[in-house]
């Protein structure tokens, strides 16, 4: 009997009905699994990820083509208004003899405003000594040469006292009416030329090129980086006479921030006094031109150089 019974176990009877619904459950779960994982499905999950698709059904991607216009667009942020200047061009009312202009350059955007005939043009006088001496430096230093301490002491006072004695000798060394062409390439100037006899004092600017000298001083093309800054300090210690004009309609506290060199020279054959003004402040640089009957004397045109600037002034308050 025991015999008979192990061989009733190990042979392929019916299947306990058990087993069989343990097969169909799995059978079951494992369809329901692949339901789930299968692309448009009513079964598939909603936090199944795709190639390219976030977890995350916030961030999902339609299969629709997206509507553009519902997309934000970047607000570009605009550019800071640069502070306003000290000056702002304005209707300038002189009552003056004989012929003027101005012009103001806006250093920081390269805006240019004046009189109407600001392209016209005046002889410089000792205006143009601030180009001398920047044309010296840089091609000094272009050169690779060592300035002595004479020269440089030679400059300053070129500078700060006008010598002209000194200016002709830096002049001449520059090789004379060259180095005013060297101006008008290198600062860009559009109305102004040599002089007809190849000296420095009737050297041809307007006012408008006298601003634009002032801001190739200022940035450096002028007399190079090895000697911008001296250059422009020593602008600023200008002393003596020919301290007058732009930076006298300032207070007194802001006069020694500001660069100058002016020009004044009585023309015999023209009888006629010449006055010009050249000033350089944080972020902008102008210029005047006066030229009047020789009775009147340099005061009268130092006074109307420095006019203009209290107009250009008063616009700005």
């Amino acid at each position: 009997m025991a015999g008979n019974r192990r061989a009733t176990r190990s042979g392929g009877g019916d299947p306990s009905p058990l087993r069989l619904i343990g097969v169909a459950v799995v059978l079951i779960g494992l369809v329901l699994v692949a339901l789930r994982l299968l692309p448009g499905s009513p079964f598939e999950s909603d936090v199944a990820a795709r190639w390219g698709v976030s977890g995350d059904p916030a961030a999902r991607v339609t299969d629709g083509a997206t509507d553009r216009s519902t997309r934000s667009t970047p607000t570009p942020t605009p550019s800071p208004e640069p502070p306003p200047l000290p000056l702002r061009p304005t209707t300038v009312k002189l009552d003056a003899e004989g012929w003027w202009s101005w012009s103001l350059l806006d250093t920081r955007t390269g805006e240019i405003a004046g009189s109407a005939n600001m392209s016209e043009t005046n002889t410089t006088a000792s205006l143009i000594k601030a180009w001398i001496v920047a044309d010296y430096l840089r091609r000094a230093d272009e050169a690779g040469r060592t300035v002595s301490e004479a020269k440089l002491d030679d400059a300053t006072r070129i500078i700060r006292d006008s010598d002209n004695t000194r200016t002709q000798q830096f002049y001449e060394t520059l090789g004379g009416a060259p180095s005013i062409r060297r101006l008008i390439t290198t600062c860009k100037l559009t109305d102004s030329s040599p002089a007809a006899d190849g000296g420095w004092s009737r050297t041809n600017l307007s006012a408008r090129d006298t601003a634009r000298m002032g801001a190739c001083i200022a940035d450096g093309r002028a007399a190079g980086p090895e000697w911008t800054d001296w250059l422009l300090n020593e602008m600023k210690l200008v002393r003596g006479t020919g301290d007058f004009g732009i930076r006298k309609a300032f207070p007194t506290a802001e006069q020694k921030r500001i660069a100058i060199k002016n020009g004044w020279v009585d023309r015999t054959r023209e009888q006629e006094i010449h006055v010009n003004c050249l000033a350089i402040g944080e972020g902008w640089t102008m210029g005047v031109m006066v030229r009047y009957p020789i009775n009147l004397g340099y005061e009268y045109g130092m006074d109307n150089c420095e006019k203009v600037a209290e107009q250009l002034r008063a616009a700005a308050t």
